[in-house]
């Protein structure tokens, strides 16, 4: 993502030294089959047609570019970014190893998503919270202003939110992911601007430590202050997806259109914003 400020390695010895900060990112954050598979269902019902073009906003290592060709051959991915690095790390890891007919159907511009010249497409989707790195009504507004611009006259755009009381505390969260433990650092947070700078870390069964693999400088949106963003920027339509839980009162990986949510201590959500 282009909120991530540049990493340096510590002089921490061990497994921390060696490790690759993109690869633990992909294991420990992203599910683009979870992506893949919401986006596509819920723009198929409700276009009813499937999606074929995406662009992926801040799109890092391009991740769900490589999931999205390699679905359906007819589908096509434009992946944003402006950190150099992080998009050469995806042209080896992600785009390389797919077939020559898949390779030529991504396309990674460096380039700032306010300004990036793109084709139309079906699907343009900021995931992970990246679009909380504009901090005002007017830049954010700017943002969605832009995407509704690059969309098909019946495209749709997809974000993801999170809140909950616990999000506005500063605390360390830890995620065992079997071979090293994912740490969400809320390092930050200012209630009277909404900044918060979080940070993500890594421990190692070692006990090496990669410190500040990412670092983010953001504000916290709230999804009322969202959804009235997308709304003024023109689209039609705007579903907040709220999460289900299983019998332990766990989140289920399911979603569902909802204009209630619950008052959780933490929670993660879809929005389709509808051209």
């Amino acid at each position: 993502m282009t909120m991530a400020k540049t990493f340096k390695k510590t002089k921490s010895a061990g497994i921390a030294q060696t490790a690759d900060r993109h690869y633990l990112y992909e294991k420990s954050v992203q599910n683009t089959a979870l992506d893949y598979k919401f986006i596509n269902k819920t723009f198929s019902r409700i276009r009813g047609r499937e999606p074929v073009s995406l662009r992926e906003d801040f799109c890092g290592t391009a991740r769900m570019c490589r999931e999205w060709v390699r679905r359906r051959e007819t589908n096509i991915a434009i992946g944003v970014d402006l950190d150099a690095e992080v998009l050469d790390w995806g042209r080896v890891h992600n785009v390389k190893p797919l077939d020559t007919a898949q390779q030529l159907r991504i396309k990674l511009l460096e380039a700032d998503v306010l300004s990036a010249e793109t084709a139309p497409v079906d699907v343009i989707m900021a995931m992970n919270f990246s679009f909380q790195l504009f901090k005002t009504r007017d830049s954010l507004g700017r943002y969605f202003k832009r995407v509704r611009d690059c969309l098909v006259d019946d495209g749709v755009f997809f974000l993801d939110a999170y809140g909950g009381y616990e999000s506005f505390r500063e605390q360390k969260e830890k995620t065992d992911c079997g071979k090293f433990i994912y740490v969400w650092d809320q390092a930050t947070y200012d209630p009277i601007s909404g900044d918060m700078t979080c940070h993500i870390h890594y421990h190692f069964p070692d006990g090496s430590k990669m410190k500040k693999a990412f670092s983010y400088d953001w504000r916290l949106w709230t999804l009322p202050e969202i959804q009235e963003l997308l709304q003024e920027a023109g689209f039609n339509n705007v579903t907040v997806f709220w999460e289900g839980t299983d019998k332990h009162g766990e989140g289920n990986g399911k979603f569902k259109p909802a204009t209630v949510g619950e008052a959780d201590a933490a929670w993660i959500c879809y929005l389709a914003a509808e051209r």
